[in-house]
């Protein structure tokens, strides 16, 4: 019985996270402000990761993303492109190249994220500050046992 109660579980698990992906896209597309438009999910990740952690090669954030070097590759080329981040010397490998977040990128960035925070606001309003900490947790170590796993 304890087997299948903790395959129903994951299996509820999976359906909930595949929903929270979809939805959540979904309401960054359908929300109305600008704010949430002014920078796609690709660049968000990235200039929310350099603004956290600091200036990276495109190795660095390509692991640290999860993501194939040419994939990161060609967002930081459109990032550049549009004048949020900058490319400057590796330090540590004169052939390679650091990134780092524009004023700009930071300031979209930024945006992006305060227009997220009101909408989760507006959204969680009716739960408690105890439920909103906990989701919070729990969310991190999904997120965390994600990362371990890769």
């Amino acid at each position: 019985m304890s087997d299948d109660h903790d395959e129903s579980t994951l299996g509820q698990i999976e359906t909930e996270v595949a929903l929270l992906m979809r939805f959540g896209e979904a309401t960054r597309r359908a929300t109305g402000t600008a704010e949430h438009r002014v920078l796609d999910r690709a660049a968000y990740v990235i200039l929310r990761h350099l603004a956290d952690a600091g200036p990276q090669n495109v190795s660095a954030l390509a692991a640290r993303l999860n993501l194939d070097g040419s994939t990161v590759t060609r967002q930081v080329s459109a990032l550049q492109r549009d004048g949020l981040i900058t490319r400057t010397p590796d330090p540590s490998d004169g052939r390679g190249t650091v990134i780092s977040p524009t004023p700009a990128g930071l300031q979209r960035m930024a945006a992006v994220q305060a227009a997220r925070t009101r909408l989760y606001g507006d959204m969680l309003a009716d739960w408690s500050a105890e439920d909103r900490t906990t989701l919070a947790a729990l969310l991190t170590r999904l997120n965390q046992a994600l990362i371990n796993r890769n």
